[in-house]
């Protein structure tokens, strides 16, 4: 009895390995543990217990990055990096015209002043960023995504205490950062991201986000004079976008859907495999954002509210800093048990078609 009781216990111990080793090799493994235990032993020893399972973390995360080197990941980070680097140029462009366009519903002496050297600098990294990643130069790319990445911390690091608003505000751009830096990093072939999208795609990208900034600038530009809007007179704004009439607001959200929705159309007609693991790269930008618009909301507006900044507690920097790595990963398991899923049935119905009639 007490020998079955170990070898079960063995056995659950050796689950950890991936299933491909226990299918070779779990026999023997138990053969040998049980050989070694001692007479009457009923539970696994700390040291065999610590072996096999870190020996298992050991071989599956040696699998896991076989997984990585799959053709669809490589395609899937040569367009995320490029993805990525168009959007993140895009929103270094809109923060220059916003310190270049008057906003003529400020007064005067709140009116936002030019650009400086760190802003233009954001708008000529990404935008070499994305080009060096088209003409076929990533290792280029990537260093200067990385330097993107390492720009930021050096940064905003300063503002972690004095302005925490601030640094959790940018977190998003700064994970779009780290997302086009890790995408550029995988290897692929050069032009990689060009031969998968294509020429007609990538233009539909481009236009996407040369659009969104425009309609955010003409809207911007057309804002109420600050004289019309210290007076009564009707102004409707939603979010960023304000104008005097709502036929004009409704009229930038369609710009701006439209846009959203040329670049998730351009996306959905990619392969399966390379379109699925896209939405894994980008899925810990959107769950961050979302924690920090849900779980950080009563934070941020109590600090608005108080007129000084509040601190973040350890749980919540924790969060912060867990949210999108456990996001990447429960999204490649879930890639993986899909596709497993589909391979198996199309075994399956490969296997009924070769069995002859009875």
């Amino acid at each position: 009895m007490s020998a079955a009781e170990l070898e079960r216990r063995y056995r659950r111990l050796l689950a950890v390995h991936p299933w491909e080793h226990r299918r070779v090799y779990e026999e023997e493994m138990v053969a040998v543990l049980l050989a070694d235990a001692r007479p009457g032993q009923t539970r696994p020893g700390f040291r065999d217990t610590v072996d096999l399972i870190g020996a298992g973390l050991r071989a599956r995360l040696r699998v896991g990055a076989r997984g990585f080197t799959e053709p669809a990941w490589a395609d899937a980070a040569a367009v995320t990096g490029v993805l990525v680097a168009l959007v993140l140029c895009a929103a270094a462009g809109r923060n220059v015209l916003d310190h270049l366009l008057v906003d003529p519903s400020l007064p005067p002496p709140l009116r936002a002043v030019a650009p400086d050297v760190v802003d233009w600098l954001r708008v000529a990294g990404w935008a070499a960023v994305a080009v060096t990643a088209l003409v076929g130069l990533r290792r280029l790319a990537a260093g200067l995504a990385w330097v993107g990445v390492g720009g930021w911390l050096v940064l905003v690091r300063p503002g972690v205490g004095d302005q925490p608003t601030y640094v959790v505000d940018t977190l998003p751009q700064f994970a779009l950062a780290l997302v086009a830096a890790a995408a550029l990093t995988v290897p692929a072939p050069a032009r990689r991201a060009v031969a998968v999208l294509g020429v007609r795609r990538l233009a539909v990208l481009v236009a996407a986000c040369l659009a969104v900034v425009s309609i955010l600038a003409v809207s911007r530009l057309a804002r109420p004079p600050f004289q019309e809007a210290a007076a009564d007179y009707p102004v409707y704004v939603l979010y960023d976008l304000e104008a005097r009439s709502e036929l004009v607001i409704w009229l930038y959200v369609a710009g701006l859907a439209a846009a959203a929705v040329a670049a998730v159309a351009v996306l959905a007609t990619l392969d399966r495999p390379v379109r699925r693991r896209i939405a894994v790269l980008l899925a810990p930008v959107v769950a961050l954002a979302l924690v920090i618009d849900t779980a950080l909301a009563g934070w941020a507006a109590s600090t608005v509210h108080m007129g000084h900044a509040i601190a973040l507690v350890p749980a919540q920097w924790l969060m912060l800093v867990l949210v999108p790595p456990v996001t990447f990963l429960a999204g490649v398991l879930l890639v993986r048990r899909r596709e497993e899923t589909l391979r198996m049935v199309a075994l399956g119905r490969a296997a009924d078609r070769e069995r002859p009639a009875g």
